[in-house]
């Protein structure tokens, strides 16, 4: 199965609309949601970012919070003291930007770009290829768990792309440019609800006719 081949047909079966199943009221939460999302579901990270971002949805109520306080909400995710100590970081060098206390805050222009976001704590290159995917359309590639795995899976990757670093720069020479935008959406929720980790669903897969996966079920 071709990159081409997969990104013709799956597109049409799981829902563009979405992109991402991530709670966000603004593009600050939606990069600390993203930063909470690490080694974590985003099933469970939706479960207590309902109210941390009604409590704290700007830099200057997240500082407001402090650290302990962002603590109470999200002990239960993984990693919780150092992702509360990045989160707390993040506020606080945007709080020397505008808007730091606007409940629709956007990121500055100049963090429009993956160098600049990635030199604002907690967000390494899997956050802003995420952030700048779903929040102005970049064409990046975000690898997270079921990216790298279903890369693997296909053969799009060697056994040697084994970081998501080495996997995305695989991707972007091995898929078209003119799929990039769709790259992570379209994998992630594919990989979520059908060709899962465990027990993948071929007999549901718009491409298990053509997917030569050693795992197949069907």
């Amino acid at each position: 199965m071709t990159p081409s081949e997969y990104f013709e047909i799956v597109p049409r079966h799981v829902d563009m609309n979405i992109r991402t199943e991530l709670y966000s009221v603004n593009e600050f939460t939606f990069a600390v949601a993203v930063i909470l999302s690490a080694q974590a579901t985003d099933k469970k990270v939706n479960e207590v970012t309902p109210e941390l971002f009604r409590v704290a949805p700007t830099p200057a109520a997240m500082i407001k919070l402090g650290e302990d306080g962002l603590k109470k909400y999200i002990r239960v995710i993984s990693f919780f003291n150092n992702k509360a100590r990045s989160i707390i970081g993040l506020a606080a060098r945007l709080m020397d930007e505008d808007g730091a206390t606007d409940e629709n805050y956007k990121f500055p222009a100049k963090y429009h770009n993956r160098d600049s976001l990635m030199k604002l704590p907690g967000i390494g290159q899997k956050t802003a290829n995420v952030v700048m995917n779903v929040l102005w359309g970049a064409p990046n590639i975000g690898v997270d768990t079921h990216v790298f795995r279903n890369a693997h899976r296909y053969g799009w990757v060697g056994a040697d792309a084994n970081t998501p670093e080495k996997v995305e720069a695989a991707l972007l020479k091995k898929i078209p440019k003119k799929y990039h935008g769709i790259v992570n959406h379209v994998m992630v929720l594919h990989g979520r609800y059908t060709c899962r980790a465990l027990r993948p669903k071929c007999a549901e897969c718009p491409v298990a006719h053509i997917c030569n996966a050693p795992d197949k079920t069907t």
